[in-house]
């Protein structure tokens, strides 16, 4: 067939935060732009457009991912959740049973210790008061944030993450990536600082969100050593990010 004859567009029903919507999005829209655009939820940000800062990160069937570099049409038919939606996860809702890929807490040894931070309910089944995930409720405690742009996808950055330490995923640092990571509370400051080296903060708060995501994740931070690395050349007391290049 000719090109000049093939379909620029698609019919299409995106499940965003527990939502519906029928939408016609050109082939070659990403998935950030049409969550930013047609649907108005604004929280994923477009920093740096090619897949390289984290600020647009969002999760698609339980799996963070840079929606700056994903065609919205490949994600027809899963669940997507934005930064507008992860509160929800916490009481169940928005997809919240494919959030971590399994649908339950994952400690090493099968138990729901870690109150939500893969995404799921918490322990008892029910959502805190506040109506925040507790990945949300972490980084505000921590100070996790300054100017806030990097922060929606710092958030959901965190809340795969912790998904993939609670089903076991070693990371570059993992002493024995074939054992993986005993769950989520085996997270040490040196393992959150490398999965979360894909989401940059031009602000420098990498103490905070290291501790946030620590919290979390219900690591004990005074149990692995301080969340600075040993001979960090920036300033006393605060964290930097994996040197490795970004997701």
């Amino acid at each position: 067939m000719s090109l000049l004859h093939t379909a620029s567009t698609s019919e299409i029903t995106l499940r965003v935060n527990g939502e519906e919507h029928h939408l016609t999005v050109d082939n070659r829209s990403t998935l950030l732009d049409t969550l930013r655009e047609e649907l108005r939820l604004t929280g994923a940000k477009k920093g740096c457009d090619h897949g390289q800062c984290g600020a647009c990160t969002v999760l698609v069937g339980g799996e963070r991912i840079n929606s700056c570099l994903t065609l919205t049409v490949t994600t027809e038919g899963r669940d997507i959740v934005s930064i507008e939606g992860v509160a929800a996860l916490a009481d169940g809702t928005a997809g919240a049973g494919t959030a971590a890929g399994t649908g339950t807490a994952g400690t090493a040894d099968g138990t729901d210790g870690v109150a939500a931070a893969d995404g799921t309910a918490a322990a008892d089944g029910t959502a805190a008061a506040d109506g925040l995930h507790p990945v949300q409720r972490a980084f505000l405690a921590h100070d996790g944030l300054q100017c806030g742009y990097c922060t929606p996808g710092q958030i959901c950055s965190a809340i795969g993450a912790l998904g993939e330490a609670a089903r076991g995923w070693p990371s570059r640092v993992t002493g024995d990536p074939v054992a993986g990571v005993a769950g989520t509370a085996g997270l040490t400051p040196e393992e959150v600082r490398e999965r979360m080296s894909g989401n940059l903060c031009r602000c420098g708060a990498y103490q905070g969100i290291v501790a946030a995501v620590l919290e979390a994740a219900g690591a004990d931070r005074g149990e692995h050593g301080p969340a600075t690395p040993a001979g960090s050349a920036g300033p006393a007391g605060s964290a930097a990010p994996s040197r490795r290049s970004p997701r």
